[in-house]
């Protein structure tokens, strides 16, 4: 099984919380100041990426913590 990792990037506040769960998917931009989705694509303003299922822990933390719900985490097949 796989996760997959969606991120409505344009409407961050950049709080830091999801960079402060997890480092290895997430890191705060210097250039505008929200947090990034490692590695993930962007379409159409979203940013996702598939992982793991060994992440979904983490990522559903993440998804948890962020106070404007701009995360979700996704089990795939």
């Amino acid at each position: 099984m796989r996760v997959r990792i969606i991120q409505y990037r344009n409407n961050c506040i950049g709080c830091n919380a999801c960079v402060e769960e997890n480092k290895n998917r997430w890191m705060m931009s210097r250039k505008d100041g929200k947090c990034t989705l490692i590695e993930g694509k962007e379409k159409n303003g979203f940013f996702s990426i598939i992982v793991l299922e060994d992440e979904y822990e983490s990522a559903k933390s993440a998804a948890d913590k962020c106070p404007v719900r701009i995360i979700q985490v996704q089990k795939i097949k």
